[in-house]
């Protein structure tokens, strides 16, 4: 018998199943894949049916792989990894052609840190990308940005780094909020309890914040308030709806023209790091040219920026 030859929609159903290995759950592989998950179940069936296996065995408890997929994941894993390297290739060359650098930003440091480095970049064309921190590294794991720029505590597992600043968190209200007339810092506690208006559940800002509050054995109270931006967020504050944290380079202006109030927490550590992410490797000379213009004033050592 002719071995089963395999079609281009059978690297959907290869990445499908290796991420199904490494999740345990066929619903979270087809989230990483941007699909529908009875279309991920269908495909993944449709891959059984070419080669004639049973690669999953599906539990309500979620999906484990069968000694056959087991033996198979290892050779797809090297597959896509050449398929992603070629990729990355094709991407790289069209960006040199267009002297383009790819950078994804989260949304505090594009708007209020790279404004003031990008005239490093000198005659380079960026394509900027304006996301939350999450999708930042998903874009920069997905050969979608040669260079990342993020915010708060993140797993960067894989990937160049480098600290570019250092910001801090703060809580702040209109100036009739009671808060603003406060005597004393605002009790840690008192501020967890409190519902708050706030970015969305993947955003460096958010994760910090969160963050903070655990490390006081504290739980946030569930939000007032979602919302994806920094300025809808001060004008929801301005029009008294609530509280807000926010970088305090997002407020820079607004606190001393009086528009908002900082309010002061006591013992809460609201600090955090502002990151260069990049791909091992994958730096192409405009890349990494763009890298050493932006990234280097006041930046950490935790990674040289060069082509590698």
């Amino acid at each position: 018998m002719a071995p089963p030859r395999l079609a281009a929609a059978d690297l959907t159903a290869l990445r499908l199943l290796v991420d199904t290995v490494d999740t345990g759950s066929v619903s979270a592989a087809a989230r990483a894949a941007r699909i529908a998950q009875p279309s991920a179940s269908e495909a993944l069936h449709r891959l059984e049916r070419r080669l004639g296996l049973t690669l999953l065995v599906r539990t309500p408890q979620g999906s484990r792989p069968t000694p056959a997929a087991q033996r198979l994941v290892g050779l797809a894993r090297q597959a896509l990894t050449a398929l992603d390297a070629v990729a990355a290739e094709a991407a790289a060359l069209q960006a040199a052609e267009r002297q383009e650098v790819r950078v994804a930003a989260s949304y505090t440091i594009a708007e209020y840190v790279l404004p003031a480095l990008l005239p490093g970049a000198g005659d380079l064309t960026v394509a900027l990308s304006v996301v939350n921190s999450d999708e930042v590294l998903t874009r920069v794991r997905g050969h979608e940005a040669d260079v990342g720029f993020i915010e708060g505590p993140l797993d960067v597992t894989g990937l160049r780094v480098r600290r570019i600043a250092r910001d801090e968190l703060v809580v702040v209200v209109a100036p009739r909020h009671p808060w603003a007339r406060l005597d004393e810092p605002l009790p840690a506690a008192t501020l967890a309890r409190t519902p708050l208006l706030l970015r969305e559940p993947e955003s460096g800002t958010r994760r910090t914040y969160e963050r903070a509050l655990a490390g006081l054995g504290l739980t946030p109270a569930a939000p007032l308030g979602v919302l994806t931006s920094t300025e809808a967020l001060k004008a929801a504050v301005r029009a008294e709806v609530g509280g807000t944290v926010l970088s305090r380079l997002a407020v820079a202006a607004d606190v001393p023209a009086g528009t908002l109030v900082e309010v002061p927490v006591a013992g809460l550590d609201l600090g955090r790091d502002l990151r260069a992410v990049w791909l091992p490797g994958r730096l192409t000379p405009l890349a990494a040219s763009f890298a050493r213009a932006t990234v280097s004033p006041g930046a950490s050592d935790e990674a040289p920026v060069s082509s590698d």
